[in-house]
């Protein structure tokens, strides 16, 4: 965690940021340190998941060098424009990192930018879906105090279940949290004391094998006891699928397929039974996460308790 990590946001911000405020929009954060785990993917599926419910969503992209989000709502709308159909579309901006060279300088930019990004979307929409660059920077940390949900995608490897805990190769026993769940544990603290929603912590298992490997029985011993140890839930993510790749050219997701316009015929992928199969994994992740509804009608959804937040520095 880099020193000086103290932020102070401005009245109208802060106020939205602390609870109880139910008429702003929920934040679901989309995060890790490390790359080429599926965020981006995972971001726009359920915000195009969360559209297909009639809620309204906005996007931000906190990786604005990359970009990968940014231009997967790009091609969205080009193909949309190119193939004369209509799919939901999420409000979306690009937070850029500052540019400027002073550190504390960097970081106040960095934060009134993240803002007022925020600022242009919060009581306008259901849901915000933040996804943040697979490494670690203050715009990332401010963020992360930001989120309602957090949401970590790991691939199932112990390479990337690193990213979490230490563990000991020969008794899978947890040496110590790793450095992102320590930053998130602080991340977590320091909105508490800004008096903000409780976080709900949500690690997604990607990639799953569909064979009983002993590594996946491995990863799922270590990952329940990493969860009770920390603090998180555990869902179920996306398989490795080669449609996920062949979607972002033109900005679709698995959702998308069911409509005419996204059909082989309009130039967009057939829907197979793999897809299907695909689909529903998206569908499973949004009910995993519990989200909840600012109508009246629909069921509220209660976040994890953290009325106790697990240190993990604490023995376990």
């Amino acid at each position: 965690m880099s020193e000086g990590f103290h932020p102070a946001p401005n009245p109208s911000v802060a106020q939205a940021q602390a609870a109880p405020v139910p008429d702003r929009a929920h934040v679901l954060v989309i995060g890790n340190e490390k790359g080429g785990s599926g965020k981006s993917t995972t971001a726009l599926h359920i915000a195009v998941t969360l559209l297909n419910q009639g809620l309204k969503v906005a996007t931000l992209d906190l990786d604005a060098r990359q970009g990968t989000l940014g231009r997967y709502v790009e091609n969205r709308a080009a193909y949309a424009k190119r193939k004369g159909v209509e799919l939901p579309m999420p409000v979306h901006a690009a937070v850029p990192l500052s540019t400027l060279s002073d550190r504390n300088e960097a970081q106040a930019d960095e934060r009134t930018r993240l803002e007022a990004a925020l600022e242009q979307v919060i009581d306008n929409v259901d849901f915000v879906v933040i996804d943040t660059p697979g490494s670690d920077t203050y715009l990332s940390r401010l963020a992360h105090t930001w989120a309602d949900t957090l949401l970590t995608p790991l691939n199932d490897s112990f390479i990337d279940l690193d990213l979490l805990a230490r563990i000991d190769p020969d008794t899978l026993k947890i040496v110590r949290p790793s450095i992102y769940a320590e930053a998130v544990w602080k991340q977590r603290q320091l909105r508490a004391v800004q008096g903000g929603r409780p976080v709900d912590w949500v690690v997604m298992r990607n990639r799953l094998s569909s064979l009983a490997a002993r590594n996946k029985r491995d990863m799922s011993t270590v990952i329940e006891a990493l969860a009770k140890r920390i603090g998180f839930r555990v869902a179920a993510g996306l398989s490795e699928r080669v449609i996920y790749k062949e979607l972002f050219l033109n900005g679709l997701t698995l959702l998308d397929l069911k409509r005419g316009g996204a059909k082989g015929g309009s130039g967009g992928p057939s829907l197979t039974l793999s897809h299907v199969a695909a689909r529903q994994e998206v569908r499973d992740l949004v009910s995993a996460l519990n989200l909840p509804r600012r109508d009246a009608d629909a069921p509220s959804a209660e976040p994890a308790t953290e009325a106790a937040t697990p240190d993990p520095q604490a023995a376990g």
